[in-house]
């Protein structure tokens, strides 16, 4: 756990949803670092699960960053609804630039993480306080799908398995995610709504100007051929580590190089 004590706060966006999001100071006794890092999670998880669980909040505050986890809409604390046109990685990105402009700081280091790569490349294509970016848990996909790669894991499948009345019979893979949601405590439906709106019409990779990351497990079925999408961001660089789709929970490696990596 963090030293620093979690403050939430909540920005209302432009079509009334309100999306929340956490802040945490860095550590008392520390050099502070003047930009803050503002993180994505994945789907179906939120801020705290996935950056606070694992120790990646605390490693940030322990190494002088302010940072800020950003729930997005349908998840965690944010806004929720079951209407598949209030969604999509596009629509969340608006969302996250909003809690950017509300921080009111001159610069922002970005980390996403599968779905939230997909709104931290679409922020970071647009935004120009983006200072340094990392993206982990994707792959080809966004090249070549234009978004999550949605070849390893179907949108209307996932849909329609988490609205399922009776889970008992759901393809392992899409069970686990299930799973996954609920013990999360998440809202289904409107998990199923977002499922139906993922990003599919590419991002404009050449226009992020942040130095930039790709994180990924090796063993990830979502973040295949990573050398693809690093190869088509300007200067990107690449990190591979040992995992599957959980490293962003489970793996002090690829907490490790997302520290190191926004150290400067």
């Amino acid at each position: 756990m963090t030293d620093s004590p979690h403050v939430e706060a909540v920005v209302v966006v432009d079509d009334g949803t309100p999306i929340a999001y956490h802040r945490w100071e860095p550590d008392p006794g520390v050099e502070a670092h003047p930009v803050p890092v503002v993180l994505q999670h994945g789907f179906g998880a939120h801020g705290l699960l996935d950056w606070v669980a694992p120790g990646t909040v605390a490693a940030l505050t322990a190494a002088g960053r302010s940072v800020v986890a950003v729930d997005a809409r349908g998840h965690g604390r944010s806004g929720k609804s079951a209407d598949p046109a209030r969604y999509g990685e596009q629509r969340m990105a608006l969302d996250l630039r909003a809690v950017v402009a509300a921080l009111d700081v001159p610069a922002v280091d970005l980390v996403g993480y599968s779905m939230g790569a997909i709104i931290a490349l679409l922020t970071a294509a647009r935004e120009p306080l983006v200072r340094r970016l990392v993206v982990g848990g994707v792959g080809a996909g966004v090249v070549e799908v234009g978004g999550v790669d949605t070849r390893a894991l179907g949108n209307e499948a996932l849909a329609e398995a988490l609205l399922a009345e009776d889970p008992r019979d759901l393809p392992p893979g899409i069970a686990e995610m299930r799973a996954f949601a609920e013990t999360a405590g998440a809202d289904l439906p409107s998990l199923a709504a977002h499922a139906r709106s993922v990003h599919r019409d590419g991002v404009d990779l050449a226009a992020i100007k942040a130095p930039t990351l790709v994180l990924a497990g090796a063993d990830d079925p979502l973040a295949v051929r990573p050398q693809v999408l690093a190869e088509a961001i300007p200067g990107a660089s690449l990190r591979v580590v040992p995992g599957t789709h959980d490293v962003v929970g489970t793996s002090a490696e690829f907490r490790s190089a997302l520290v190191d990596f926004l150290r400067d």
